[in-house]
């Protein structure tokens, strides 16, 4: 069973929905919906719908604040709709709270699990399209957008640049921890400058770890 109900997520949102049916299903994976005795819908085709209207909605935020050239905002909308930074939002919400998993999944540790909860992120988001149409989806998405936790493409090649002003300087990442089980796996890596440690930082991957490591670095060099 769920740890939280739906009401609380509505909350969280700060939407109510009109037809609750649409984020009970959007919550519901697979394999809950495999062990009903009764015919239960799952959120597979409320995720293939939430893809598409989160890409929408993240090529229109970039193309009007950026000023990046076709390739550059292609490979900024990966960024932020990949299953890292999807898992990234929904953990600032707890979405995996809300699941309603399978005993198997739940065992497994599902509720951690980045592509169960990212899926279930863009579940969330066709609900809300349904329900409310785009400008509904649109004010959820934003304000992760803006956050702009995903640009962290950015952090390393700002930090190289920075870092670069001195000819001699040479940088390195090294993975310093690695925790938890293979599903949900957390890497902490260092960025050095010559050997000597500037900061660190952690991530569901290796490339999740550096770029925030940088980002650290980053702000203890330009402080």
């Amino acid at each position: 069973m769920p740890h939280r109900s739906p009401r609380q997520l509505e909350e969280t949102l700060h939407y109510t929905f009109k037809d609750r049916t649409l984020l009970d299903t959007a919550l519901t994976h697979t394999s809950y919906a495999n062990e009903c005795r009764t015919p239960t819908k799952h959120n597979e085709r409320l995720e293939f719908l939430g893809d598409s209207v989160l890409s929408v909605v993240a090529a229109d935020y970039l193309f009007r604040h950026s000023k990046q050239p076709e390739g550059e905002l292609t490979r900024m909308r990966a960024s932020l709709v990949s299953e890292e930074a999807l898992y990234q939002f929904a953990q600032e919400i707890e979405l995996g709270e809300y699941l309603r998993l399978g005993r198997g999944e739940e065992l497994g540790g599902g509720r951690r699990r980045p592509s169960i909860v990212s899926d279930a992120f863009e579940a969330v988001i066709a609900a809300l399209y349904l329900d409310g149409g785009l400008e509904a989806a649109r004010a959820f998405i934003l304000p992760f957008l803006q956050e702009g936790k995903t640009a962290g493409e950015d952090h390393k090649t700002r930090l190289q640049e920075w870092v670069q002003q001195d000819p001699e300087a040479k940088l390195s990442y090294r993975v310093e921890a690695e925790t938890g089980p293979d599903h949900a796996k957390q890497f902490t890596v260092g960025v050095y400058r010559n050997g000597v440690r500037l900061a660190g930082g952690s991530g569901h991957s290796k490339k999740a770890a550096e770029q925030r490591a940088a980002m650290a670095a980053l702000q203890l060099l330009t402080q």
